[in-house]
């Protein structure tokens, strides 16, 4: 559907430039994280991680207001908003010399300023500003409250959540193992098939890049590339070959092991290759099939990866015994896959003194994982031995479509206006909230303390609005600092 971007909005916005007080010339807006206490993470640090503007700036407020509104004849865009509204509300029961005057003008004349994104943001700070730059156009501002809200909350979110992946694969990494260079690849985004579209999975995706270079979201990539590279040659991230169900259903239970032995020796010679084992009995594969076919394994240059998918994730790696339990009758199911595979292959023990898995072999649980799973499963295998590095973790859907624009209380508000040319501050703050919902006042500037940590400055004038971390991304239709998509890689990577 290629929508008019006029009309991407709640129905609501409609009515709201008659409701304002006749002489308004003036509306400023912001974006702001009220509260994360709907967020839950082991390393929770009461911060977001800011991500999305640059991409929905080029894509909506340039591309497709420029393609899909200015780029139309001015009497077509003006009939089909008519044509919609007389539908919706009642025949010529909306104006719509205000469209005529915007596709007249040929841009959006709005004025938009943002933290960089890639910066941690605490609640309550805002990350993005907005404010018109023509009078006549004052209706603009939170007319495009909703797009800019579902556009930007998820990519924020999701990035914030990917980061906190990061955080704890590192700090056991720190303590368990001496080669970090696993750690870029040790969460894997697989959650394409499980979130709202393909837009969805393409933006939302790009978030979990900017903490891990592992994805089988293709259009993530594509995003990333498209909107925070300039299209240059640049390393985004990457996958391998893995399979399915369907692949080892079709190679016939009574012949699974020929299916194993055809994908590492005939298929697959080198290099890494994953394989789906639980089919049907996980636990023959992961003790019976990887001792018949261990020579071939070892013999191999690169990694067989075994993917178990069901089944309590942190019990199938780290096993249902205690941690501290070696006796040898324990059955499989007991030691978890980790401690089989280091019985039949083996490995190395590193400088910290962490078991460290074969390289031939290796794991990967992509079945509901979250942030806590992943952290107890990392917790369990340091009590048993193990270094951190020796299992990857498949995020999927189930941590990041669990989430909505309440996960860190998005909301955009108006805090300052003008009327008859008088500035007037304004703000929320109902009495029924208990403070959540209370808005700041004013214009408004965000700057660094002395210890490096934003903070927001509420009733400001024009000129203290002008300076701080919010810089100028977007003015009357064109972009402004855009950034590639390594430079905010490593602005978050720098205050971990």
């Amino acid at each position: 559907m290629k929508l008019n971007p006029i009309l991407a909005i709640d129905g609501y916005k409609v009515s709201h430039r008659v409701q304002y007080p006749q002489g308004t010339t003036k509306v400023y807006s912001n974006f702001t994280p009220r509260s994360d206490r709907f967020f839950q993470s082991p390393v929770a640090d009461g911060k977001l991680v800011f991500f999305g503007l640059q991409g929905f700036l080029k894509w909506f407020m340039v591309d497709l207001f420029n393609d899909a509104f200015f780029a139309r004849p001015e009497e077509e865009v003006v009939n089909e908003y008519k044509e919609v509204m007389d539908s919706y509300l009642g025949k010529d029961s909306v104006a719509v010399d205000h469209i005529r005057d915007l596709h007249r003008l040929g841009y959006l004349p709005l004025h938009i300023k943002s933290l960089d994104e890639g910066s941690k943001v605490p609640m309550k700070v805002p990350v993005l500003t907005i404010t018109n730059t023509r009078e006549e156009f004052f209706w603009l501002v939170n007319y495009l409250e909703t797009v800019l809200s579902a556009e930007l909350w998820k990519a924020s979110t999701n990035a914030t959540i990917a980061h906190h992946y990061r955080k704890i694969c590192e700090q056991w990494a720190a303590k368990t193992c001496s080669d970090l260079s696993h750690l870029d690849f040790q969460c894997h985004d697989f959650s394409f098939r499980g979130m709202a579209g393909l837009h969805d999975t393409a933006q939302a995706g790009a978030g979990h890049l900017l903490s891990f270079k592992g994805t089988d979201s293709i259009p993530s990539l594509l995003y990333a590339r498209d909107f925070y590279t300039g299209g240059e040659e640049y390393f985004i991230g990457a996958s391998i070959p893995a399979t399915e169900h369907s692949v080892m259903c079709m190679g016939e239970h009574e012949h699974e092991i020929e299916t194993f032995r055809r994908l590492i020796a005939d298929i697959y010679p080198q290099g890494f290759v994953s394989i789906v084992s639980d089919t049907w009995d996980y636990w023959r594969v992961i003790t019976e099939y990887t001792r018949e076919l261990k020579s071939l394994i070892l013999g191999r240059e690169g990694r067989v990866v075994f993917r178990p998918d069901s089944g309590d994730p942190v019990e199938i790696l780290c096993g249902t015994g205690a941690d501290d339990d070696t006796s040898a009758d324990r059955s499989p199911e007991e030691k978890g896959s980790v401690e089989v595979l280091w019985e039949i292959f083996g490995g190395t023990v590193n400088e910290k003194g962490y078991k460290v898995l074969d390289p031939h072999v290796g794991l990967i649980y992509g079945d509901s994982i979250t942030l806590a799973r992943a952290n107890q499963i990392l917790s369990r295998l340091e009590a048993k031995g193990f270094a951190s590095s020796n299992v990857v973790f498949g995020v999927g859907s189930f941590t990041y479509q669990y989430n909505t624009r309440d996960t860190f209380g998005f909301a955009m508000k108006a805090t300052w206006g003008a009327v008859n040319g008088e500035g007037r501050m304004i703000f929320k703050e109902p009495k029924t909230d208990n403070g959540l919902k209370r808005s700041a006042r004013g214009l408004l500037r965000v700057e660094r303390d002395a210890q490096g940590e934003l903070q927001l400055h509420d009733e400001q004038s024009w000129e203290q609005e002008q300076g701080g971390e919010l810089k100028t991304r977007f003015l009357d239709g064109k972009l402004y600092d855009t950034e590639h998509f390594e430079t905010i890689r490593q602005r978050l990577a720098n205050q971990r």
